[in-house]
């Protein structure tokens, strides 16, 4: 008896000894402060501004260990807006989005990697009018956690990342590029909120 319990304390100890590994911390994005935008060269001379609708989904960010990270987010793309009615109307028609077909995009990572101090490097699996291709990001974050001065226990943090996408690799080819230009920048920028 004496030596089964030792060797239950002893195995008690061990089990204790180990270090915790700590779970990813996860983020829920607060759509009502997270954008994701676009600009357009129209006929190759002036600059059209755009942004998506809604932006919802969850970061999941482990600062210590960046392979246990990841993004799934789903974009409202029916909500887009380049402050022209018309315009807004064309790019929801099958000639670009499709939006009664492909009324959402998603983006989820498949790896989070460090560009240097304060910058990551996240590729992932755009899907976007039915077509999932590999983008890559360059992002900046996660900002220094804070509380949210208007949720109360809540924490919040932000992230910015960038990236250019061929409209032409998701099946979005009205217009040639002189008029439409196949290479879109985007910007998302992401508020997020945890209980804490």
């Amino acid at each position: 008896m004496t030596s089964f319990r030792s060797l239950f304390l002893a195995s008690l100890v061990s089990l204790l000894a180990l270090p915790v590994v700590a779970a990813p911390t996860v983020w829920t994005i607060d759509g009502a402060h997270t954008a994701a935008s676009f600009t357009v060269k129209h006929l190759s001379l002036s600059t059209v501004h755009g942004e998506l609708g809604p932006v919802s989904g969850t970061i999941s960010f482990d600062a210590a260990d960046l392979a246990k990270s990841s993004i799934d987010a789903t974009i409202d793309v029916k909500g887009v807006s380049t402050r022209n009615e018309k315009r807004d109307a064309h790019l929801n028609s099958p000639d670009f989005f499709d939006t009664a077909k492909f009324p959402t995009a998603t983006f989820k990572s498949t790896s989070i990697t460090k560009s240097g101090e304060g910058k990551l490097t996240i590729v992932g699996n755009l899907t976007l009018h039915g077509v999932t291709k590999a983008v890559t990001l360059e992002a900046e974050g996660p900002a220094a956690e804070q509380k949210h001065p208007m949720i109360p226990n809540t924490l919040v943090t932000a992230f910015s990342a960038k990236g250019k996408i061929n409209r032409k690799d998701f099946g979005i080819s009205y217009g040639p590029n002189a008029v439409v230009s196949d290479e879109i920048p985007v910007v998302i920028d992401i508020e997020a909120n945890r209980k804490g």
